[in-house]
């Protein structure tokens, strides 16, 4: 119904924020990352993307700081048991980027970190989304030029390396970038070992 909402930021509270459009004031519900972002905004204008959510009990608004943000919370409703308040938790906590890291790599304790998020709905949101987010959440954010994150990398039939370059083109590196990061790398450990070797490679 209302993609996002462009006005002033009239209030930002714990876990929410009003917006004055043309005099009328949208309160959403926000995630403490989009809070901490819109923090020194109060006054001015703002663009807020946003995602209606309509139960039993009444109609809530939720606002989101980036389209990658909105789309990771579409993600996660879409996964079952997981509903607005709890995707907003996960993404209070982690930025869509590390929620598909978390998700590449299986890091079912990262994600269970959110508030009311136990193992069991983490790992749920983990099996529910691993095959999907790569193709869904890279495509549309544009963190890579490449259509999707599938590239040709050395030792091509390691699943364990195929998922260390998905994760790592998830966080925004290109192609050669991951390719260079990932050689002299053992391709027989676990995707998570491979990351964190890549990054520290990366990271000089």
């Amino acid at each position: 119904m209302f993609y996002y909402l462009r006005g002033e930021l009239a209030l930002l509270d714990t876990g929410f924020c009003v917006i004055d459009c043309g005099g009328v004031g949208y309160q959403l519900t926000v995630s403490q990352i989009t809070a901490e972002s819109l923090a020194s905004k109060v006054g001015k204008e703002v663009k807020v993307f946003t995602s209606l959510a309509v139960r039993e009990d009444g109609v809530e608004m939720f606002g989101f700081g980036t389209t990658d943000e909105k789309s990771a919370y579409t993600m996660l409703t879409s996964v079952s048991g997981v509903g607005p308040k709890a995707a907003m938790a996960i993404l209070s906590i982690m930025t869509p980027e590390k929620l598909a890291l978390a998700v590449a790599t299986e890091d079912i304790k990262s994600i269970s970190k959110a508030q009311n998020i136990g193992k069991k709905t983490a790992a749920r949101i983990v099996l529910e989304l691993k095959d999907k987010i790569a193709k869904d959440f890279v495509s549309t954010s544009g963190t890579s030029s490449d259509a999707g994150i599938s590239i040709d990398v050395p030792h091509q039939k390691s699943s364990n390396l195929s998922e260390a370059s998905e994760a790592l083109m998830v966080l925004g590196y290109d192609k050669n970038t991951v390719l260079n990061a990932l050689k002299s790398i053992d391709p027989s450990l676990d995707p998570g070992s491979i990351i964190r070797l890549a990054l520290k490679k990366l990271a000089r």
